[in-house]
C-alpha cells in the first residue's frame, strides 16, 4: 500500500511563493511592455496622445451624432474644433509665456540674490547652486543638441506626432462603435464580456480625469491670474499660463508653479505682497482640494495620492516631461480595470455595475 507523502513546504509557505510568482510574471510582462513602448514611442506617442484626445472631445462627438450628423462629418467636426481650441490656446499661452518670460526669469533671479545675501553661507551655496544648475543644463542641451540634426527636424518630428495624432483621433471617434466588437474578437472565447466592461472603466476613468483636470486647470489658472494682477504682479499672464500647463501634473505642478510665483512677488513686489501672492495661491489650493477635486472625482475613480506621485515619479524617470503627463491618465486606466476586476471577481461586497454597451464609444 502506497503512502501519501507530506508536502515540503506548509500550506501558507506554498500560498507565498504562488503570490510571488505571480507578483514576478505580472512585474515582467510590465517591464517587457514598457521597454517596448520605449522601443516604438515614435508609435506609441501619438496613440496615447490621440485615446487622450478622444476622452477629452468624447462628448462632443456624441454630442453630434444625436444631432444626426453622420459619424465622418461628425469625427471631421471634432478634429476641427481640437485644431481650433487647442491652436488658439497654444498660441496665448505661448506669447504670454514669451512677452513675459524674460521679466519672470529676472525677478527669479533677483529673488536668487537677495535670498543670498539674506541667508549668508546658505544662500551663497543656494546660488551656487543654482550657477551648477545653469551650467549643467548648458551641458545637457549641448548634448543633446549633438544628437539632433537641426532644429528644424525636431520641429518635424513634433508636427508629424501631432498630424498622427489628429488622424488617429479621428479614426477612434468615427470607428468608436465597433471598437467593443473588435476587442472581442481579439480575446478568447467567453471573456468578452468582462474584457469589453474592462475597457470601458479604463475609458472612462481617463475620460473623467481628462475633463476634470482641464477644468481644475482653467478655474485654478483664471483664479491665480487675478489675484497676481490685483497684486500687481509682474508678469501675472505668463505665469497663469504656466498654472494652467503645469497643471496636468497633479501635485507636483501645481507646487512648482505657485513657487515661481511667489519668488517673482518676492522679488518685484517685496515681502508682504509675495506673503499676499502665497496666500492667493493657497486659497485657490483648498478650493481645488476641497471643492472642485470632489466635484471631479465623484464621476471617475479616485486615485490615492500617493499613487499619483509615484506615477509621476516612474512616468519622468521613463519618458521624462511627457511621461510624467502621461502617468497619471494610464495610472487612471489602470485603477478602473482593478475596480472592475474587484467588482466581478472580488468577495467583498460588489460595487456598481458596470455601463451597459450603450454607455457611449470607448474609443
Amino acid at each position: 500500500m502506497q503512502t501519501s507523502r507530506a508536502p515540503l513546504l506548509p500550506k501558507p509557505a506554498r500560498k507565498l511563493a504562488a503570490w510571488c510568482a505571480v507578483a514576478l510574471l505580472v512585474a515582467g510582462v510590465a517591464a517587457v511592455f514598457v521597454w517596448l513602448c520605449v522601443v516604438f514611442k515614435a508609435a506609441v506617442t501619438p496613440v496615447l496622445l490621440a485615446i487622450l484626445g478622444t476622452a477629452l472631445l468624447g462628448p462632443l462627438y456624441r454630442r453630434l451624432l444625436r444631432m444626426r450628423v453622420s459619424p465622418s462629418l461628425a469625427a471631421g467636426i471634432t478634429v476641427l474644433a481640437v485644431l481650433v481650441v487647442v491652436g488658439g490656446a497654444t498660441y496665448i499661452v505661448v506669447a504670454a509665456l514669451i512677452e513675459t518670460g524674460d521679466q519672470i526669469v529676472a525677478s527669479l533671479r533677483r529673488a536668487a540674490l537677495d535670498i543670498a545675501e539674506h541667508f549668508g553661507a546658505a544662500g551663497t551655496s543656494l546660488e551656487d547652486l543654482a550657477e551648477n544648475a545653469r551650467t549643467l543644463l548648458e551641458k545637457f542641451g549641448g548634448t543633446a543638441a549633438s544628437g539632433v540634426i537641426s532644429g528644424i527636424s525636431v520641429v518635424g518630428q513634433m508636427l508629424a506626432t501631432a498630424v498622427l495624432a489628429l488622424l488617429l483621433i479621428f479614426f477612434f471617434l468615427r470607428d468608436s462603435d465597433k471598437a467593443a466588437g473588435s476587442l472581442r474578437a481579439l480575446v478568447p472565447a467567453g471573456t468578452g464580456d468582462t474584457a469589453e466592461a474592462m475597457a470601458r472603466r479604463a475609458f472612462e476613468a481617463v475620460e473623467g480625469f481628462m475633463r476634470g483636470t482641464t477644468l481644475v486647470a482653467l478655474v485654478d489658472a483664471v483664479l491665480i491670474g487675478v489675484g497676481l494682477l490685483v497684486l500687481q504682479v509682474p508678469g501675472a499672464v505668463g505665469l497663469a499660463a504656466l498654472v494652467f500647463v503645469t497643471a496636468y501634473i497633479p501635485y507636483l505642478g501645481a507646487f512648482l508653479s505657485g513657487a515661481v510665483a511667489v519668488l517673482v512677488a518676492l522679488a518685484d513686489r517685496g515681502f508682504v505682497i509675495a506673503l499676499w501672492v502665497l496666500g492667493v495661491v493657497l486659497a485657490v489650493q483648498v478650493i481645488e482640494g476641497n471643492v472642485l477635486q470632489p466635484m471631479v472625482q465623484s464621476r471617475t475613480v479616485q486615485m490615492h495620492p500617493a499613487a499619483v506621485m509615484l506615477a509621476i515619479t516612474a512616468g519622468a524617470s521613463v519618458a521624462g516631461i511627457l511621461g510624467m503627463l502621461l502617468a497619471v491618465p494610464l495610472t487612471a486606466a489602470a485603477t478602473g480595470i482593478l475596480g472592475e476586476l474587484r467588482a466581478r471577481y472580488g468577495s467583498g461586497p460588489a460595487s456598481e455595475p458596470a455601463p451597459g454597451p450603450d454607455a457611449g464609444p470607448t474609443g
